[in-house]
């Protein structure tokens, strides 16, 4: 190499010129922002929350855009349509982010089928459903069950189940037939075929408040406070949790006004005493058959709880996806809400996305408490 070659290669610039530079830059804002691992998910949950614009091509788009990903370096980010627009960005013709996102249009079509069922005498077809809302019968079952947690015809059931519940629970309520019939109910045998798991006992039982249902109780202390377990003639029905035995009796009390409430049974004390060991030891299992009730998807997420192990958490947007219906974190958290069987089916160990405890029926210090038990059980270490 002569003298003027090897001059002219030691003179060139050893950075990068400008404009890579920019783009570079630029790249590694839109790669550090979470809002880009939701355009790259389309992730229709996050649309109306923020949209991004693409500087080759002039528009901007919501998350969802089903449109080939743009580069890094040539995304902005808009915290609405008017910000995107003000900055000469114009709507994508594909997504179409000036009007209502297709989830959103998804909703209103299934509230106004469940109104259309709420008001049937009689729950109408899949067929006639999807007709009344203008999509085809395999779309619709598709976005009713993603929104709402159950199929069409499960949402009738359970809603039928509810109003036959009112109906006999009502002050005015006639015969257990007209109850039937005015839930909606075609035939009182197809009632009776259902009535365990509607009602937990008899149509006649459950009118009088649970008169005739002996249900067995004791309260007890643990290590977390006062603890009340009954069972029916079914299982265990109650395992409440507090600070105060009468504040979890009246509670018991509250759910089966009518029912013989029986206390003080020598031959119930076995069995308390092996929900207080489990609370105290989660690690050996509570192997005791239990009276749940509570409506379908109520039930669906109970036992996604049961099947976490002790020692482990999950979100209440993991449990959403695990029964398949990922939009329905907050119905998630409301059927934890709802537990009234403390321990045995698990709700302590649901927490926020970010790991943080919220709210607990029992106490977020009781959550916290039973959370570092199991965990250090877990981890073979002493409770």
């Amino acid at each position: 190499m002569n003298t003027t070659t090897a001059f002219a290669h030691s003179s060139m610039p050893t950075t990068r010129p400008p404009k890579a530079s920019a783009k570079a830059a630029q790249a590694a804002a839109t790669l550090a922002d979470p809002r880009w691992a939701a355009v790259r998910a389309r992730d229709a949950s996050a649309d109306g929350r923020f949209y991004y614009s693409v500087q080759t091509t002039g528009v901007y788009c919501r998350p969802s855009c089903a449109a080939r990903p743009a580069l890094p370096e040539n995304v902005r980010f808009h915290d609405s349509i008017a910000d995107a627009e003000r900055a000469g960005f114009r709507p994508c013709k594909r997504c179409k982010p000036g009007q209502a996102s297709p989830v959103a249009h998804h909703a209103a079509l299934v509230t106004e089928a469940c109104r259309i069922i709420e008001a049937a005498d009689t729950p109408p077809t899949l067929d006639e459903l999807a007709a009344r809302v203008g999509l085809s019968a395999h779309h619709f079952h598709r976005i009713f069950k993603q929104a709402t947690g159950l199929t069409p015809k499960a949402y009738g059931t359970a809603r039928r189940a509810q109003r036959v519940r009112s109906e006999l629970a009502a002050p005015e309520a006639g015969s257990v037939t007209d109850a039937i019939f005015n839930a909606g109910y075609n035939a009182t045998s197809r009632f009776y075929e259902e009535a365990d798991g509607v009602l937990g006992m008899t149509p006649t039982r459950y009118q009088a408040g649970g008169r005739q249902v002996t249900i067995r109780f004791a309260i007890a202390q643990c290590s977390l406070g006062a603890i009340l377990v009954a069972q029916s003639g079914r299982g265990v029905c109650a395992i409440l949790l507090g600070d105060d035995a009468q504040a979890l009796l009246q509670d018991l009390q509250d759910r089966f006004p009518q029912a013989q409430l029986v206390g003080d049974d020598r031959g119930f004390d076995a069995l308390v005493a092996r929900v207080v060991a489990f609370v105290e030891a989660p690690g050996l299992g509570l192997d005791l058959p239990l009276d749940v009730q509570g409506t379908a998807f109520q039930q669906r997420v109970w036992q996604a709880l049961q099947a976490i192990p002790a020692g482990e958490t999950a979100s209440y947007a993991e449990i959403a996806e695990r029964i398949g219906t990922p939009s329905a974190a907050r119905a998630v958290a409301r059927a934890c809400a709802a537990n009234a069987l403390a321990v045995a089916i698990p709700c302590h160990r649901v927490v926020r996305n970010d790991g943080a405890l919220s709210g607990y029926r029992w106490g977020v210090e009781r959550k916290q408490a039973l959370l570092d038990r199991e965990h250090r059980q877990a981890q073979g270490q002493p409770a």
